[in-house]
């Protein structure tokens, strides 16, 4: 019985440092804006190699800033070295998202790009937030 006790609360032990760990890799993404676009309330997590692919994973409010412009916003997000991949948000709306971004070769995502943007249309080019960077804390090159 005594042996089962001492089990149990190292198996607690274990679980909860490893929550603690797997939390400190987690972050914020400052608010992103354009004129016509923000993306706010944004968290990241770059999740281990066992879990979702080893996935970039992103969450937060792309919010149409100018309902009457007639553009509709969407998010930019580029892992590794691949194209952007574009998703959209709706006009005159606040939309919430929540995204997994990864590259399909690799374990893990090691380095990730993401920026805001108001659709323009094919006469003027779209306008963008800054690029926000980020670089996985577990690559050993970082």
């Amino acid at each position: 019985m005594k042996k089962a006790l001492v089990g149990a609360a190292a198996a607690g032990l274990l679980l909860t440092a490893s929550g603690t760990a797997l939390a400190a890799w987690a972050g914020t993404i400052p608010k992103l804006h354009s004129p016509g676009v923000q993306f706010t309330n944004g968290t990241y997590k770059f999740n281990p190699p066992s879990t979702n692919h080893g996935a970039f994973e992103w969450q937060g409010r792309l919010v149409d800033a100018d309902a009457n412009d007639g553009h509709n916003v969407y998010m930019l997000v580029r892992i590794e070295a691949h194209d952007w991949v574009r998703y959209y948000g709706k006009q005159k709306r606040a939309v919430d998202m929540h995204h997994s971004n990864w590259d399909g070769a690799q374990m893990y995502t090691h380095k990730v790009k993401l920026k805001a943007c108001r659709d323009r249309g094919s006469l003027h080019p779209d306008n963008c937030s800054r690029v926000q960077g980020y670089t996985n804390p577990r690559d050993p090159g970082n």
